[in-house]
């Protein structure tokens, strides 16, 4: 067929319209790939030809203030598996899951999974087990074997504690990442954790570096240091007491916390029962949270008598008495048609300075009545009670003040004397430091600074006055008060033989299902030494003392001295050897002895005994023998049964419970072994055997009681 003109002209249209159709396909794509996705192919061929590898920063040290390394970053292991070189994962597991302490069944499941490149199989392994696991490795490889192939070892970091359940709430933990899970691990996470470094290089199709000059290095910033005005030594005699307490008095909990009150510094912070952060149970993730809470600074209770620090404070500093008042106690006061009973059997006439010895709660239910609301409460404010007292550490609670405008006079007297208010343990101990240090109300701070790898200083704590609740010349009368209530009264067990300690116990209420609980009670003490200048403040905290008097005196105050016995030798503070050397005697040794015989060795040496259980013989004695205390302070004797303790004429004096309610008069009576029966309702005033008189173990005590 012959082809006409027009034919040829057409097919060569065509033919020109497909191919520039196509080449515009072409300069399409082309812009497509060249503008369009230019950036994405790009980075998708660097990496082909490049090799990223991230460098890990070094974690920061977290010290205390004289260098003592508290946290520190080690090397750890991790053992990894690549499953598609795995040839018997079942041997492989079986091998493997006593050394890694690991199910064989988890082992497998992982090890078994040819989806995946690599799979981890334990992080944060120990030196050791790493280097049993190479010398198991180079062994099999030695011998043919191929039962451990496709397993890999890489180092790894992990976060060390040298000193274990050493501040522990406050230091907090890491994740297993090493990412900050709590405490100043987490708080301060920016600093410690610092910054990631790099190293890109070329590398050929099978991984080879090429143009090694060529490679692109960005090195890590290691984290910072952080530096605390927590004292190692002092958190250590702080740690040692509250795990004595625990133990002896049988606690549910124990607190304690110490500052240095010139300057507002956090010296030691315990809460027990605590864990070790190297080994946080964190497979009960219930446990661990309560246990990593700081209960310092976030649970608040009612104080008990240590709060009359505080009404004394103010009501002196108003003018409303003087150390010198005359005061009288009955064993009651009446307000708001209700009535405030003493803690004890009546005082009589005493002083406001004697009332503060003798902890006597009616005169401070009337210095919290002459106060008033409105005056009470801007020193209540002023102290820093019912507001944060702004520690540099998470977690603080604003404690609880009733508002001025519910607070009703019944409130107010019991206000005065620690009740119908609570507060977290660093409030008080704050609110207590300005009483002592010139009246001045200081942020309590634990971060002494943080100091970056090249030495500068990033951030760093100060003392920073909040508030001067009271006059210097009131501190300075306060100082002489709770001097003598460590002399004189009811803080006799906190005495130290040459230094001048001054203090106040409390003995505060529990509530159970919402009511007050008549069996148990929260002890305490605050102490301050020296007092002509303190340089240390230690406020001990036992709660729930399964023992048969729980009073702070005996719970706490003891524990207390020998932190801050401790502390001031430590701190070189030296004794003032003209200190009436005469009040300090040495424990006699009574374990072992019958009880009519140990108390007898103990009255000759002016000391005083409290008894726990009942029965013939001391089993043991706190403080033991040997150690110091004051004249007239208690002796804890712990009683054990005997079959023949009749025969043994084991014979106990019978005490005093004259002026106790019926639940009081009970409780002394059973912690000497003996048995009540009643007569009558409201304040014992008569009791049979007499007051001294010595009888057998469980013999029955008649006491009468008449309503006041």
């Amino acid at each position: 067929m012959v082809l006409t003109g027009p034919v040829i002209r057409r097919r060569i249209v065509v033919v020109l319209g497909v191919f520039c159709g196509l080449m515009f396909l072409l300069v399409v794509r082309l812009f497509f790939l060249q503008v369009v996705q230019a950036e994405a192919l790009q980075r998708r061929a660097q990496a082909q030809w490049t090799s990223e590898s991230v460098i890990e920063p070094t974690r920061g040290e977290i010290q205390d203030r004289n260098g003592t390394v508290l946290a520190q970053s080690a090397t750890s292991y991790i053992a990894s598996v690549s499953p598609r070189q795995v040839t018997d994962a079942a041997r492989l597991a079986e091998i493997l899951s006593p050394i890694l302490d690991m199910e064989e069944g988890t082992i497998y499941a992982r090890a078994s999974d040819k989806t995946k490149g690599g799979v981890t199989l334990k992080r944060q392994l120990s030196r050791e087990i790493a280097q049993q696991l190479k010398a198991m490795m180079a062994e099999y490889r030695q011998k043919g074997l191929d039962d451990l192939n496709g397993l890999y070892l890489e180092e790894d970091s992990t976060r060390y504690y040298p000193m274990g359940q050493f501040a522990a709430q406050i230091l907090g933990l890491t994740t297993v990442d090493g990412v900050g899970q709590s405490g100043l691990e987490m708080q301060l996470d920016s600093y410690l954790s610092g910054k990631s470094g790099v190293v890109v290089e070329e590398i050929d199709g099978k991984g080879r570096e090429l143009n090694p000059g060529e490679s692109q290095y960005v090195a890590a910033v290691d984290g910072a240091k952080v530096v605390l005005t927590i004292d190692a030594s002092i958190q250590s005699f702080a740690e040692q007491a509250a795990r004595e307490a625990m133990s002896v008095m049988k606690a549910k909990a124990v607190r304690a916390l110490a500052m240095n009150p010139q300057t507002g510094e956090i010296l030691a912070m315990v809460n027990k029962p605590d864990y070790d952060p190297n080994n946080p149970p964190r497979n009960d993730v219930e446990t661990l949270s309560e246990l990593m809470r700081n209960r310092v600074l976030s649970d608040a209770y009612e104080p008990g008598s240590t709060f009359k620090v505080i009404t004394s404070s103010a009501a002196l500093n108003e003018g409303l008495t003087n150390p010198s008042e005359g005061f009288y106690c009955s064993g009651s006061f009446r307000v708001a048609g209700g009535k405030i009973r003493c803690w004890g059997r009546p005082h009589g006439a005493e002083t406001m300075k004697q009332a503060l010895q003798n902890s006597c709660n009616p005169v401070f239910a009337e210095l919290g009545l002459r106060l008033g609301a409105e005056t009470f409460y801007d020193y209540l404010n002023a102290f820093g009670f019912g507001q944060k007292t702004g520690v540099d550490l998470a977690g603080e609670a604003d404690g609880i003040l009733i508002s001025k405008s519910s607070v009703t006079t019944g409130d107010m007297a019991r206000i005065g004397f620690g009740q119908s208010v609570a507060v977290t343990p660093i409030q008080l101990l704050t609110a207590g430091c300005a009483v002592v240090n010139g009246g001045y109300l200081l942020k309590p701070y634990v971060l002494k600074e943080i100091v970056s790898g090249e030495g500068e200083i990033l951030e760093a704590g100060q003392r920073t006055v909040r508030s001067q609740p009271i006059s210097e010349k009131t501190s300075k009368t306060m100082r002489d008060m709770l001097e003598s209530v460590v002399e004189l009264g009811g803080g006799k067990n906190a005495y130290i033989q040459g230094y001048r300690v001054g203090g106040k116990t409390g003995t505060a209420q529990v509530y159970v299902n919402g009511q007050v609980s008549t069996d148990t009670h929260i002890g305490s003490f605050i102490g301050f030494a020296p007092m002509d200048n303190p340089v240390i403040a230690v406020l001990f905290i036992v709660e729930e003392a399964d023992v048969a008097v729980d009073y702070g005196s005996v719970t706490a105050a003891p524990y207390a001295r020998d932190i801050l016995e401790k502390s001031l030798v430590y701190l070189g503070i030296a004794p003032e050897t003209s200190e009436k050397p005469a009040k300090e005697v040495s424990v006699p040794s009574v374990t072992g002895l019958l009880v009519k015989d140990a108390i007898s060795i103990l009255k000759d040496a002016s000391l005083g005994y409290v008894l726990d259980g009942s029965g013939a013989t001391v089993k043991n004695q706190l403080p033991a023998a040997g150690a110091s205390m004051a004249e007239g302070s208690l002796v804890m004797l712990y009683v054990e049964k005997s079959e023949d303790a009749a025969a043994l004429n084991a014979l106990v004096s019978v005490p005093d419970v004259t002026g106790l309610t019926v639940g009081e008069a009970n409780r002394l009576l059973t912690a000497y072994g003996l048995k009540m029966t009643i007569e009558g309702s409201g304040v014992a005033v008569r009791q049979s055997p007499a007051v001294g008189e010595t009888v057998y173990p469980t013999t029955l005590v008649t006491v009468a009681f008449e309503a006041p």
